[in-house]
């Protein structure tokens, strides 16, 4: 094969809830299978977000997920674990990049160069439609958790520190899948011991 030049597009979501992991995407789009509609998963209905998923994993050269877990989360800081989680998702890329575009302020330590783009899920369609793709896995885990842990109203809020969830942690307590280092969850934790 060719000498090519395989850019990937790489974004996480999942850096604000209070709750589950971060998850990271990267994707090596196919410039011969332009996909319309690219932009900022934030900007897209969930409907539109779960067409476009379903399309880029049908037609980019590769894919995959990344995540780190609350633990990690924890223990390392959320900035440290976003950055962990992205370099897992570009590791686990069936083509290698040899160079990668980030969202954001910071790069991952990569294995190939890379450039941090502000902005740059609404720039950059490959970080696009990274972000799509990790904001539809990490909301889909989201709905299983929501079943697995009824009355906190995780479907809704997706772990976003909203007046709901807030109300359910203190009414409910903390959850095994809550991040202790969130200040939210550590001020609960410090009215109880224990978790549900």
């Amino acid at each position: 094969m060719p000498k090519v030049d395989w850019i990937a597009g790489v974004d996480e979501v999942g850096r604000g809830p209070l709750l589950g992991a971060v998850v990271a995407a990267a994707v090596i789009l196919d410039p011969a299978r332009p996909i319309i509609g690219l932009t900022d998963s934030k900007k897209l209905t969930e409907k539109k977000r779960s067409l476009l998923s379903i399309a880029i994993k049908e037609r980019a050269l590769c894919w995959a997920l990344g995540r780190a877990e609350v633990e990690e989360i924890d223990q390392i800081n959320i900035l440290q674990a976003s950055l962990l989680a992205m370099k897992r998702a570009v590791e686990a890329l069936s083509i290698k990049p040899n160079h990668c575009l980030i969202d954001g302020n910071r790069c991952p330590d990569l294995n190939c160069s890379s450039e941090a783009i502000i902005k740059g899920d609404l720039k950059i369609p490959a970080i696009s439609a990274a972000s799509i793709i990790a904001k539809v896995a990490r909301d889909q885990e989201m709905l299983q958790l929501d079943q697995l842990y009824p009355g906190y109203g995780i479907a809704q809020h997706k772990g976003y520190p909203t007046k709901a969830h807030l109300a359910a942690l203190q009414a409910r307590g903390v959850l095994s899948i809550h991040r202790r280092s969130f200040a939210p969850v550590r001020k609960r934790l410090a009215l109880s011991d224990g978790c549900e």
